[in-house]
């Protein structure tokens, strides 16, 4: 089985003591579309921050990010790609930005700043949702 590893993170920004998080639209086939965090392959060299930062710019357009010591979250599943299985592993980082306006890439149609109530029921994979979840509460805490 083919194994990738990806490095994400929850963005967010603050607005009038809301915390509001960047959800980014993923086009797919035949209603496979859907809404996740921003994430992006580990380039060779490449440090997990480093490909944060690379794939938020590229993404967004995001410069500005401010990780927040303590959250890191790994998540592990299997997907298929054409008859393959893959064995794909995504860690998470959580960063600050006080960039609102976002230019999205190619890759996606849409971005949306959402709170945690209006985030969690539009995001389709368990696995983003837990990491939105943990990302949430930990930013309570502080």
């Amino acid at each position: 089985m083919k194994f990738e590893k990806s490095v994400g993170a929850v963005i967010f920004r603050k607005e009038e003591n809301e915390i509001l998080y960047l959800l980014l639209h993923y086009p797919g086939v035949q209603g496979s579309d859907y809404w996740d965090l921003v994430k992006g392959h580990v380039e060779e060299k490449e440090l997990e921050k480093e490909t944060i930062v690379r794939e938020a710019f590229e993404e967004t357009g995001i410069k500005d990010l401010e990780f927040i010591e303590g959250f890191k979250e790994k998540v592990s599943y299997i997907f298929k790609r054409n008859i393959e299985d893959i064995s794909k592993e995504v860690i998470f980082y959580l960063a600050e930005t006080k960039t609102k306006d976002i230019l999205i890439s190619f890759e996606h149609t849409e971005f949306k700043w959402a709170s945690f109530s209006e985030a969690t029921p539009i995001m389709k994979f368990r696995e983003g949702k837990s990491v939105l979840t943990k990302a949430n509460e930990f930013l309570k805490r502080k």
